[in-house]
Parts: structure tokens; C-alpha cells; sequence
């Protein structure tokens, strides 16, 4: 099944690449061509070149980390690059943690804005609220044009152990405050509730090291308040960390059920199954997939699906079906090359053709050609791509997981001008104004979604304010059209101000018509 190139043009350059980064070991020098060696050559010649003739000026670093990425992306999509820059960033996914103070902002009026303060962080120990203004930063000025997201990051976090300084403006006051950076948890689990007296709901954004104790304590929670059946969604869920996918479907499985295969040139196979005393063996199970779920996402669906241990809902997953190795590189930079593939329990390897080149295959070409976010693609359903599960229902390959109910994407309502409002942050900011004289009018998430609305007042003043401070001018048509989802989404983050994604989520879910397919899907 595979589909990378022909490697006879690709490994001198391969090897030229690698070894300009120190990569490949000197014992290993000896073993490199002559033909390898002029192509390093070459390479070095051509930026050479770049860097003193070009008409412009050059950044010869960016072209070569641009080069690297380029021959990556001729092996498969997913065997990429990172500059050591950008691998800061990348750890922490991977982790699920950084070094910080432990609060979200809002760049507002060029002033950074407290959004909400993480529990147990620094910020929470030393007093920092929500609807803090943070106007100095360890004795320099911290507003302005000039603060941008990156900077007041860049400030904030680091080292756990090390101080950092700020000024906080609370009503018309100066507070200054001395906090220690500590530990913060990136949650991959944002959101976690009861939907109803039986059924759970729980969110998985992304999976890293640290998503399968989140999943456990999550679950333990949603058990102890009664759930007997749980709507697990992974909607727009990229993947990461293969094990922590492993274990998730571990708590659904007895012991001895097929998770996962994979096979690699260099790793060989590996099976891996369920163990015994999975705590939610007994839980009734569906799972929420659309087309931006991936990767681990889809070793979860894909399990499930197989062993029938659960109904997948929504709209056919991303299509990877490939597993990654990532090598440190002598510069603190990263070469993630794509070691394996894996396969579903029934033997299905979900992953998408890419034989059309890496920007068809980033922009899913075909799945927009076939409109797919209202029809489930029907040419995937051929006997050369069936598989059987485990109690003999038929599922197919072809690219990703199709679902076994699928649901057409819902565009009723929207406009150019909702789409306008969403991407502006209006809506994020006029929320932040609103809750500062309304932040402690009730007590919960469920409470304010209970007994909240957007009045038409508070419509008209949001209206304004988007035109004033973000110049999303009023629309009339689009107003009308997409009134009910301006005022929902409104009222969402208003919601998420107070209680996060849980605020946030509690609002549209109701609402959402593939959760309430998953919820049905359950009789």
C-alpha cells in the first residue's frame, strides 16, 4: 500500500540536508558517496549564491529550513521539520504543560486584559482575578501598539521557580504583584459535564502525555454523578500522543481486544491489546468525528468501530494513518519522520491517498470536490474497501473513518456577517466589558445558561461596538438572517468568561445537531 516516490533522486539530497545539520554522526561520514557529497556541495553553492547575487535580501536559514520541509513533504505529508525555535512550542503540546503564571488575556484597547485564572496556578495563590488589567511587566510599560500576543507570552512564561513582576489595574487602582512561575497544565480535556441525569459529555481537544489520566479523572467524576452512558467527542481533534489514545480505549475494552497494529520497515510489528478492568467497560459509548479529526482521534474511532464497542457519529475523519518519530537534531531542532503505519483492529489502514502532492492533500481536494460536509462520499463504498468487524458488520477503508451515522453539516442561519463578527473577536471582547460589572451574578455555568439571554438592548450595543472597535460595519441582511446565532454565540462567550469551555460549551450544545444525533444514537 505504499505511495512514496521513488527514493533514487531524493536520498542524496536527503543525506545533503541532514548532514548540513549535523544530524548524521561522523562515524557515519565515512559511508556517504562521493555523489552525496557533491549534492551537499551543490546545496551549499546554490545559497551561496542567494546570499550575494539575489537582487533582494536573503534569509538563507529560512530557505534551507524551507528546503528541508519541502523534500520532507515529497515522502509523505506528515514527515516534517521543526526549527528549533518552534520546538518549545511543540513540547509543551506533547507534555501538556509549560512554565508560566497561569492566567488567559485579551489583548483590549492595547492593554492585556485577565480572562480567567487558572486553578492552583501562581496567579490564583497571589491574588490575580479575573478582569485584571496588567499594565507593567517587571517595571516596563505593557501596553500599547506594540504588545502583541507573542511579546506578552514571551514575558510571562518561563523557568518554574523564576519571578516575574506585574502591575495589575483592579477598579482604578494599582496592585503590584510578585508571582512564581510554576507549572501550568495545558488541559486537553477543556470540557467535562453531565448532559443529562444519565448521559456524559467530555471533550477531547488534542492528546498528549498527559490526556489519559485527564480522561480517568474525568470520567471517575462523570461516573460518581451517575453516568451510565457517555458522548465522547472528538470533533476537530488533530491527535497527538499515540499511547494516550491506547489507553482511553483501554477503559472501553475487556481484556484481550485488538486496539491497534502498526508496521514499519525499520520498527516491524506491534499489536497492542486491551487489558483487563477497564472502568468503563459498562458504559454505553458513542464517539463524535468530522473531517478535522485525526490521527490519535482516529485510533479511537477506528477501535471502537471495529470491536463494536460503540456508535461513531458525525462526518468521515482527516485520513492518517501514519505514526511519526521525532530526532532531536544537534541544534535543538526536530526531524519527524513518518516510521510506521497503523491499522484499525478489522486490518483497515485509514490513511488518505497523497499522491496528488502535499497542498491537495493539506486542502482535502476531493472531499470538497464530492461535498462531503452534506453527503457521505459513496465512492468509498466498494468491495475492495470492506472490512469486517468483530461481530461482522461491514466498514470500509478508503480514508479515515466513515462513521456509522452520518450527519450533514448545518448551515442554517449564517451569513457573511456572522462569519465577519466570529473572526474579528468582537464577540470575545464585548464579553470581557460585559462581565466586568456581571462577573459575580451567578454561581455556575448551568445557572447563567438557565437563566441568561441576549436581550435585543444588549444585541444593539454588541452590534455597535463590533462597528466602533473592531470595523465589522452593520449589516442589515446578514443581521436578520443570522440574529439567533449572533445572539447564541454572544451569549457562549460571555458563558466561556466566567466557566471557560465548560461556560462555553453548556450554551451550544444544546443546540449542536450532532450531539443530539449521538444522544439519540444511544436508543
Amino acid at each position: 500500500m505504499s505511495e512514496s516516490p521513488k527514493s533514487s533522486y531524493l536520498l542524496p539530497l536527503l543525506l545533503s540536508a541532514l548532514l548540513a545539520l549535523g544530524f548524521i554522526g561522523g562515524s557515519m561520514l565515512e559511508h556517504v558517496d562521493q555523489k552525496s557529497s557533491s549534492e551537499l556541495q551543490k546545496l551549499e553553492d546554490i545559497l551561496t549564491l542567494l546570499d550575494q547575487n539575489y537582487v533582494d535580501k536573503v534569509d538563507k536559514d529560512a530557505i534551507f529550513e524551507k528546503t528541508i520541509s519541502d523534500m520532507l513533504h515529497e515522502l509523505d505529508p506528515h514527515s516534517n521539520y521543526i526549527s528549533a525555535k518552534d520546538m518549545k512550542s511543540v513540547n509543551e503540546s506533547i507534555t501538556g504543560q509549560f512554565g508560566g503564571v497561569g492566567v488567559r488575556f485579551l489583548l483590549l484597547r492595547d492593554t492585556i486584559c485577565v480572562t480567567n485564572v487558572i486553578e492552583g496556578s501562581p496567579s490564583e495563590k497571589a491574588g490575580v482575578k479575573a478582569g485584571d488589567k496588567i499594565i507593567r511587566i517587571n517595571g516596563k510599560k505593557a501596553t500599547g501598539k506594540q504588545m502583541t500576543n507573542d511579546k506578552v507570552l514571551a514575558t510571562l512564561k518561563g523557568q518554574p521557580g523564576t519571578k516575574v513582576q506585574v502591575t495589575m489595574l483592579r477598579q482604578k487602582k494599582n496592585l503590584n504583584i510578585t508571582l512564581e512561575r510554576g507549572i501550568i497544565p495545558i488541559r486537553s480535556i477543556p470540557c467535562a459535564y453531565m448532559l443529562d441525569k444519565q448521559t456524559g459529555y467530555i471533550l477531547i481537544s488534542e492528546f498528549s502525555q498527559m490526556t489519559s489520566e485527564e480522561f480517568y479523572q474525568a470520567s471517575i467524576t462523570l461516573q460518581s454523578q451517575g453516568m451510565k452512558r457517555l458522548v465522547l467527542d472528538l470533533r476537530n481533534n488533530p491527535g497527538g500522543v499515540m499511547s494516550s489514545a491506547i489507553d482511553i480505549v483501554d477503559a472501553f475494552l475487556p481484556k484481550n481486544n485488538l486496539i491497534l497494529k502498526s508496521k514499519g520497515k525499520k520498527e516491524g510489528e506491534h499489536a497492542y491489546y486491551s487489558t483487563a478492568g477497564g472502568h468503563l467497560e459498562k458504559t454505553k459509548l458513542v464517539v463524535l468525528i468530522n473531517a478535522h479529526s485525526a490521527s490519535a482521534s482516529e485510533i479511537v474511532a477506528g477501535a471502537i468501530q471495529d470491536n463494536d464497542r460503540g456508535i461513531i457519529v458525525g462526518r468521515r475523519s482527516f485520513g492518517k494513518g501514519l505514526i511519526q518519530k521525532d530526532e532531536v537534531l544537534r541544534d535543538g531542532s526536530n526531524l519527524r519522520l513518518t516510521i510506521a503505519r497503523y491499522y484499525t483492529p478489522s486490518g483497515r489502514c485509514i490513511q488518505r491517498s497523497y499522491k496528488g502532492g502535499y497542498e491537495a492533500y493539506m486542502q482535502d481536494e476531493e472531499r470538497i470536490a464530492n461535498n462531503e460536509y452534506f453527503q457521505a462520499d459513496s465512492s468509498i463504498f466498494v468491495d475492495s474497501l470492506k472490512y469486517k468487524t468483530k461481530h461482522g458488520r461491514t466498514v470500509y477503508g478508503g480514508g479515515g473513518i466513515m462513521p456509522d451515522v452520518f450527519v450533514p453539516g448545518d448551515t442554517l442561519g449564517t451569513s457573511f456577517y456572522l462569519t465577519e463578527l466570529q473572526w474579528s473577536g468582537a464577540s470575545r471582547a464585548f464579553a470581557f466589558d460585559f462581565m466586568q460589572t456581571s462577573r459575580n451574578k451567578w454561581s455556575s455555568a448551568a445557572q447563567f445558561n438557565a437563566n441568561f439571554e441576549v436581550s435585543e438592548q444588549l444585541l444593539d450595543k454588541f452590534v455597535a461596538f463590533a462597528e466602533k472597535e473592531f470595523h465589522v460595519k452593520k449589516d442589515p441582511y446578514g443581521l436578520r438572517v443570522s440574529k439567533v446565532l449572533i445572539k447564541r454565540m454572544l451569549k457562549a462567550e460571555i458563558a466561556s468568561q466566567g466557566w471557560t469551555e465548560e461556560g462555553y460549551y453548556r450554551v451550544l450544545n444544546p443546540f449542536d445537531k450532532e450531539l443530539n444525533k449521538a444522544i439519540s444514537s444511544f436508543k
